[in-house]
């Protein structure tokens, strides 16, 4: 067994508890006092403005194994980066990509944290927190925040993660931002009693849980009508959907046609503009990837499609590539523009579009492109009008519920937002 995974991380010498309380301010502590308390903590004292160093039973620094070293790597000891932190809304994380060994640990400056501790990311993004529910080592991106007796983790964490702002404005640095130790342990939070820390934290603990729930449901709603989207539509090679709706099933195969045949490209019709060049209105302008700005003038004004014509999004497929715009609008030259005779027909090619894998049609690698020719070029199986209408209306109606679905979550993070600036007081709230 290791040395480090012997040694206690939140544990404080003698020595470490003398030089805090040697740093410590003489002065009276600042008190706070939230906008929101629960009822049975009204009338109890101020929160008193407190340093991390001085809550903390200890604060850790991470560290990176020798990467060129096997006997390092692939161990069982979890290794958490800020790459691996605050990707869900749930702050706990049992497991990490990287493992490192007992030796490695031994050959980092790495301590191994036990659980519950909070870890917060201190380089690029500063303020990513995660609590680990098994021992867990960290790099040099993050460090671990243990707590005591007196510190609920829970409440650091939403403490830490409420004043984001203030951690990111903290960070030094002109290659790139880090917030260092010192600046970190000299942090102030404010802390109530043990029973209100608890009371907070289990109120924002539940406000996620059904957060999290809210989450699981539209990414079920999501996954349903990528699922359906390939039953209905025709797999590479085919003529015909696996699926078709009842009054369709005797119908002949789908036609195919190029996108060139199928719609009208105004493309040249596309006017970019510099940002210093704009002037500033309520008219939409719209990229590659949406909205990204608002102008005065328009140079469209009808239902048309746009679909991304550069772009590292062209082969991650983060977001749609194909989105709808209506009504005046003004598109730059990232962006190509169909208009089609009968919107059904629109809906379908938005759909099948961003349902494809259109790796064959994109040139560059460095800068992925679709160019106007390729685009036309793209085969589009398609039926006759009245089952594209009866296609265009079920997913149209499922997209409607899917984005339903998103502002739901989208009301209920706010809420959260809006809640935890309630129930943490700021500095500028010191009575």
């Amino acid at each position: 067994m290791s040395s480090k995974t012997n040694k206690v991380a939140g544990a404080s010498s003698s020595s470490e508890q003398q030089k805090r309380e040697h740093d410590a301010p003489s002065t009276c502590k600042t008190s706070l006092t939230p906008k929101l308390r629960f009822p049975e903590f009204r009338d109890a004292a101020g929160w008193e403005e407190s340093r991390l160093a001085d809550i903390c039973s200890k604060i850790t620094q991470g560290g990176t194994p020798d990467t060129s070293e096997p006997k390092f790597w692939g161990g069982s000891i979890n290794w958490m980066t800020p790459a691996e932190m605050g990707k869900t809304e749930s702050p706990f994380i049992d497991a990490t990509t990287r493992t490192i060994t007992e030796s490695g640990l031994d050959n980092c400056s790495s301590y191994l944290l036990p659980i519950y501790s909070v870890i917060l990311s201190v380089r690029a993004p500063i303020g990513s927190l995660a609590i680990n529910t098994t021992p867990m080592a960290i790099n040099q991106g993050c460090k671990g925040l243990i707590t005591g007796n007196t510190l609920s983790f829970s409440f650091l964490y939403y403490s830490l993660i409420n004043s984001k702002a203030r951690l990111i404005d903290l960070g030094a640095g002109n290659t790139f931002k880090e917030l260092s130790g010192s600046a970190l342990k000299s942090y102030e939070i404010g802390l109530p009693s043990p029973p209100e820390q608890q009371k907070i934290a289990a109120c924002l603990s539940s406000v996620d849980e059904v957060i999290a729930a809210q989450s699981r449901k539209l990414d079920a709603f999501k996954t349903h009508k990528k699922g359906l989207m390939q039953e209905l539509f025709p797999r590479e090679g085919e003529t015909q959907p696996r699926l078709r709706f009842p009054e369709f099933q005797n119908a002949p195969e789908w036609v195919v046609k190029t996108l060139g045949k199928v719609g009208k490209n105004l493309d040249n019709r596309r006017v970019p503009i510099t940002a210093n060049e704009r002037e500033s209105g309520d008219v939409p302008y719209y990229g590659a990837s949406g909205i990204v700005d608002f102008v005065k003038d328009f140079i469209f004004d009808e239902d048309l499609l746009c679909v991304s014509e550069d772009g590292a999004n062209l082969v991650a497929r983060t977001y749609p590539i194909a989105f709808p715009i209506s009504g005046k609008a003004w598109v730059n030259n990232h962006a190509h523009v169909l208009w089609f005779k009968n919107p059904c027909m629109q809906k379908f090619v938005e759909v099948y579009l961003n349902s494809i894998n259109l790796g064959d049609f994109i040139t560059g690698i460095a800068q992925p492109k679709l160019n106007k020719a390729m685009l036309n070029s793209i085969p589009i199986p398609h039926p006759t009008v009245p089952e594209q209408q009866c296609i265009a209306d079920g997913l149209t109606s499922l997209d409607n519920l899917l984005a339903a679905q998103t502002q739901k979550l989208e009301a209920l993070k706010t809420h959260k937002k809006g809640l935890m600036q309630q129930l943490f007081p700021s500095p500028k709230e010191a009575v």
